[in-house]
């Protein structure tokens, strides 16, 4: 899989990771292996076995793997792997972009944008979905028509804390129950995982861009969305909240005419290339409506 970074260098992925989920998720005998898997009793019980001092030994040996630079984070003695796995970032590591009118990446992550058609569909990679159905929720979903789709894709050496991307009112959480698919795009070529998987929302009315719908997908083994807030007024750069083991998903829906993104993810999306962005950094930018 391919990369881009925001300097334009490309950069591959896990390939083997990649042709392996391509081969559990595109046959049938591997889709009925993985079954059991999806099933969210089961990453609630991974989820268990993480939170115990023996999974500290698979610390350092995926520090290394993935070269982890530690230094960018807060501690080193982890009691267990989930423990790592939440680690805070250290002080400056993710500095906010200045200026409210500048969108903010919500997360680290790899970055996908859509187009929302004024039918209220998007098309993510080779996977048609209607907002209604990633919704549940007729009347929300044409709020967005015409808008934006963007899909921010942690994978599992990524920093899993995520924050607000302006201030303003944020909505209670509305969890829709669901299974628990990586969220891979190997997968997504096969099964619809943004409409299957377990997942939460929450409105911002936010004083840049609009009414925001911000949305945190779980995946494989990620059973665990935890957001720090129900309704309340957020700050920009606020911590939002944080996903427990594995790789998972963010989601934001703009509002059509409210940002303009950033021209080398807009490239970068249009040929199937994800963006790698870091939490804070600048996106886009606010639409000033003329006459203003």
């Amino acid at each position: 899989m391919l990369y881009r970074d925001r300097n334009g260098n490309e950069i591959r992925g896990n390939d083997a990771q990649d042709k392996l989920l391509e081969k559990i998720y595109k046959t049938l005998p591997g889709r009925l292996l993985l079954k059991p898997f999806t099933n969210p009793a089961v990453s609630k019980l991974a989820g268990k076995l993480l939170d115990t001092r023996l999974s500290a030994r698979a610390i350092v040996p995926f520090v290394e793997k993935h070269q982890i630079h530690m230094s960018d984070y807060k501690g080193n003695c982890f009691r267990s792997y989930n423990d790592f796995f939440c680690r805070e970032i250290a002080p400056g590591k993710r500095p906010i972009a200045k200026g409210g009118n500048i969108l903010i990446s919500p997360c680290d992550a790899k970055l996908s944008c859509y187009p929302i058609t004024m039918e209220g569909r998007v098309k993510i990679k080779h996977t048609a979905y209607t907002l209604e159905g990633l919704l549940r929720n007729q009347a929300l979903a044409k709020r967005f028509i015409g808008g934006q789709l963007l899909v921010f894709r942690l994978a599992v050496d990524d920093y899993h804390h995520f924050c607000y991307i302006d201030e303003g009112r944020k909505t209670r959480n509305i969890r829709i129950p669901g299974v628990l698919h990586t969220v891979n795009p190997a997968a997504g070529d096969v099964v619809p995982i943004y409409k299957e998987n377990a997942r939460e929302y929450s409105l911002l009315n936010s004083k840049h861009f609009g009414t925001v719908l911000m949305m945190e997908v779980g995946a494989l083994f990620v059973g665990k969305i935890v957001n720090l807030h129900e309704a309340a007024v957020v700050w920009r750069g606020q911590e939002k909240g944080h996903f427990e083991f594995g790789g998972s998903t963010v989601i934001l829906c703009l509002q059509k005419g409210k940002a303009c993104l950033d021209e080398d993810i807009l490239k970068n999306s249009a040929e199937n290339i994800e963006t790698i962005v870091r939490m804070g950094e600048r996106i886009g930018e606010q639409i000033i409506p003329s006459g203003y």
